[in-house]
């Protein structure tokens, strides 16, 4: 298998096609295929478009030989907001199918999503209800937006995602998480949950505890060193740079969500991308796993 953007969407398309594909649909079926709007989804988030017209456009004259149908802009983006469910179910799809998910090292981290920035926007925004002010420490800003909780794999294999109000407490959202499917901390056993001081909590640890994992993080000032804490710093490096694959490479502030319907699909849109990278290089034995140069032109 070779290691560019047609292989991989070639691979990508008979993968989900032959696992996900084939939905039934009532009367007329769709000209362009679920699996075909999901392999155009990462092409876009790989390639860079935020524009929606331009990535269309840039399909028609460009890929028009793999892809014979695209619909209009008003018509791709009803389709994508629908697909938030088949991303999902690609999302684990790929997950699965690498020696990665059976990892029992998880990072968790969180970073924000922003929804906008003027007063005027939050005050209109459809987004009300859903997103809030937040605050970011790694950048010393404020934000009004959303939070994405990204639960992944050391090589950045996405397990489990999230996306709340950044008014939530981080903690109870990872529990949340953990709770909505439980089996998968439960069938890796000795699994190990690194995470930084913001999920600091006994109530956390016992709930990790509980299904037979460990929480792994920084100690405080007044606290007692804990166990593989130096090991830590080079550990958490990892997420960061996950996070920075998803925003510098993938845009993933650039969403364009208007709706927390349009942000949800658009970041499971990034995720899948990344994760799609990450697969393409597990099956064609890349040097770097989370590269995504062979795939951005």
């Amino acid at each position: 298998m070779t290691n560019n953007l047609d292989a991989l969407l070639t691979a990508l398309y008979v993968k989900i096609d032959d696992e996900i594909g084939g939905t039934r649909w009532l009367g007329r079926p769709p000209r362009l295929t679920d699996s075909e709007l999901v392999t155009l989804a990462v092409a876009q988030a790989l390639l860079g478009f935020t524009s929606e017209s331009r990535w269309l456009r840039f399909v028609d004259s460009r890929l028009g030989a793999m892809f014979p149908y695209v619909p209009r802009q008003p018509g791709w983006n009803k389709r994508l907001r629908a697909a938030l469910p088949l991303v999902k179910k690609a999302i684990r799809l790929l997950a699965v199918d690498t020696d990665f998910w059976f990892d029992n090292h998880w990072i968790i981290d969180s970073t924000p999503v922003e929804c906008g920035r003027s007063r005027p926007t939050v005050k209109r925004s459809d987004m009300a209800g859903w997103a809030g002010y937040g605050y970011c420490a790694s950048h010393s800003r404020f934000f009004w937006g959303l939070r994405l909780f990204l639960v992944c794999t050391p090589t950045g294999m996405p397990v489990l995602w999230a996306l709340a109000n950044p008014k939530l407490d981080e903690r109870e959202v990872l529990s949340a998480m953990l709770d909505r499917e439980p089996y998968l901390a439960t069938d890796r056993p000795g699994l190990l949950v690194i995470v930084d001081k913001g999920f600091a909590s006994k109530e956390l640890e016992a709930h990790l505890a509980f299904r037979g994992a460990e929480l792994l993080r920084p100690s405080f000032k007044r606290e007692k060193k804990r166990s593989g804490e130096s090991l830590l710093k080079s550990v958490r490096q990892l997420i960061e740079s996950v996070n920075d694959t998803l925003k510098g490479q993938l845009d993933l502030e650039q969403h364009g969500g208007r709706t927390f319907e349009g942000v949800a699909v658009r970041v499971a849109q990034r995720i899948l991308a990344m994760a799609a990278a990450i697969w393409h290089n597990h099956k064609t034995r890349q040097p770097v796993i989370r590269s995504l140069i062979a795939y951005d032109h």
